[in-house]
């Protein structure tokens, strides 16, 4: 089962806003290298090291369980997750993805990447360095994912809060993942939306595009908001800000 969720004002924050989106995009949506420039077969098998059990990608043998499609990405419906968009409501597009259980959330981006693949190893520095330029503190450490990031991150407010970064390599794709609220500090608490993110297919799609863009997400096409799967209203600012938020009224229900 899984709910999804609208974030809107009347959505009650467990945390202060924590703006990580510089941090986070760091070295994503540089095109300098052009688009899938490699030749084919130069995979790197290391991509696949920290994803034996998922996510997936569409080409490969993955188990069979009900998700919902969002385009680039299928999600897993799970009782215990709930799946939140903010998603501009004239085209569909979704601008931020969020899973949310209890007091903790991660936030969700596919990128397209080149066949060689390591792009997370490429881009921790710059989000690590990044957060020491805010006044954050951040650390590399392994973890589910393989090397991750624990930052506390500075909020709006001026206080620091916890994020966990992690990143996926796939192939011809990365994903993103910023742990917030519990998940990004209690393993325990992390568990239901690991699982989740381990049950993910990721839809690179065949078409050229240049490395680090995001791979286009959509709000799932059998739904509308007749069936209460509302959008945002108003397209996403350029610049979005992380908020958690805690488990509000449910929009609608997939089965």
């Amino acid at each position: 089962m899984g709910l999804f969720g609208r974030r809107g004002a009347k959505d009650s924050p467990v945390e202060d806003a924590v703006d990580v989106d510089e941090g986070a995009s760091a070295g994503l949506g540089d095109d300098s290298e052009g688009p899938d420039s490699e030749a084919p077969g130069s995979e790197n098998p290391s991509a696949l090291s920290h994803r034996p059990d998922g996510p997936w990608d569409i080409d490969e043998d993955y188990p069979n369980e009900p998700r919902v499609d969002l385009g680039a990405i299928r999600l897993p419906q799970r009782e215990d997750v709930r799946i939140q968009v903010q998603a501009d409501p004239s085209s569909g597009n979704v601008a931020q993805l969020s899973l949310v259980t209890g007091q903790s959330a991660v936030q969700i981006q596919p990128y397209a990447a080149p066949r060689t693949a390591g792009m997370w190893e490429d881009i921790r520095g710059e989000i690590r360095s990044s957060i020491n330029k805010s006044g954050g503190l951040v650390e590399e450490t392994q973890g589910e994912f393989g090397v991750e990031l624990h930052a506390q991150v500075k909020a709006q407010d001026g206080s620091t809060q916890p994020a966990r970064f992690c990143g996926i390599d796939g192939p011809r794709w990365f994903v993103r993942l910023v742990f917030l609220g519990q998940a990004a500090r209690d393993r325990q608490a992390a568990q239901a939306l690991e699982a989740a993110v381990r049950g993910m297919v990721i839809v690179r799609g065949n078409e050229a595009m240049p490395m680090g863009n995001a791979i286009p997400m959509r709000v799932p096409q059998n739904q509308s908001d007749d069936q209460g799967v509302t959008p945002d209203a108003g397209k996403a600012p350029e610049r979005t800000t992380i908020t958690l938020p805690e488990r509000g009224p449910e929009i609608t229900e997939t089965r």
